[in-house]
């Protein structure tokens, strides 16, 4: 399903309040929206933007790329995660040449410095601003919003936050996903699950999910596509609607896109970590803290760094 997805206007890791009057517009067109905030280290803008009245949920945007801009690896980055739909931007310089950027990675139309919005239609000024365009939205568009137009959205919201961790360097985003899973849990002691789904490309390579499992003293699991896909994969390990529902303290999906029926045996997992090489997996949008990167990338450091940690 298409949503509403607001860019939020991030300098040096703080949120700028030109955001508040993206989230106002894009309340103007439906459903609340998700809003992603981006930086070296997004967290203290990112809770600041889940206190915005009107948003749906947050996902902060970790990536090395951020800390200097670069139009093109930050389109990289943000494309990855952002969901399909109507994406608005803040109508600044760099807004607008991300904005263009983002609706060739997207796929789809652009328009810039929009200043009224009405259902579907976005009305912008034409002609050096001697007359206003009204244009019909026929699909997913990328928006640029132009600067004290809409009224900005007020304090009041508590939508939730999902860390997104896009780096590089995936080292450091298993560090970082250990030390935020450790601030909710008492790892030692937590009942802790790691599944597989058909992202991990052969049954054989459920050997990786084992080896970090038995560091963690875990189980494995799977999903029904990794059942359904593997007669080596028996139905005992699958979690989902039609096998098991779990409830452990910490649930790590490596590879699982997230459909529905795994999600309902899931869901209400403490601490949910998500492993994935494609950002925009439905399992993020559930996800306590994500990794983009393969599985081959990720498992063999999360083996060797929890080892450390435990040892």
């Amino acid at each position: 399903m298409s949503e509403t997805v607001v860019l939020a206007d991030v300098e040096e890791n703080r949120l700028k309040d030109s955001t508040r009057e993206v989230v106002s517009a894009a309340n103007v067109l439906g459903a609340a929206p998700t809003l992603i905030v981006i930086g070296t280290n997004p967290s203290a803008a990112a809770a600041g933007a889940a206190a915005i009245e009107g948003v749906g949920r947050v996902i902060a945007l970790t990536a090395d790329c951020f800390s200097t801009y670069d139009s093109a690896s930050w389109t990289e980055a943000i494309a990855s995660v952002a969901p399909a739909g109507h994406l608005l931007v803040s109508a600044t310089a760099q807004g607008k040449e991300l904005a263009a950027r983002l609706a060739v990675a997207r796929d789809c139309s652009i328009v810039q410095d929009v200043i009224a919005i009405d259902g579907e239609n976005v009305t912008h000024p034409v002609y050096s601003g001697k007359a206003h365009e009204t244009l019909a939205l026929g699909g997913p568009a990328v928006i640029t919003i132009r600067s004290n137009i809409f009224s900005a959205a007020a304090d009041g919201g508590s939508a939730d936050v999902s860390d997104v961790n896009a780096s590089s360097d995936v080292r450091t985003a298993i560090r970082e996903m250990i030390a935020k899973a450790s601030e909710r849990l008492d790892v030692a002691e937590a009942d802790i699950i790691i599944s597989g789904g058909r992202g991990m490309g052969d049954p054989e390579n459920f050997s990786h999910l084992e080896r970090v499992a038995d560091v963690l003293g875990a189980a494995v699991g799977a999903s029904r596509a990794a059942v359904d896909t593997w007669e080596e994969i028996p139905h005992s390990m699958q979690v989902g609607q039609t096998g098991k529902t779990v409830n452990p303290s910490l649930y790590i999906a490596v590879g699982i896109s997230g459909a529905i029926q795994h999600l309902a045996g899931m869901r209400t997992s403490k601490y949910i970590v998500a492993i994935n090489k494609d950002g925009t997996a439905p399992i993020f949008k559930h996800a306590d803290y994500g990794i983009v990167a393969t599985w081959e990338e990720a498992l063999p450091l999360l083996e060797s760094e929890l080892g450390a940690l435990l040892s």
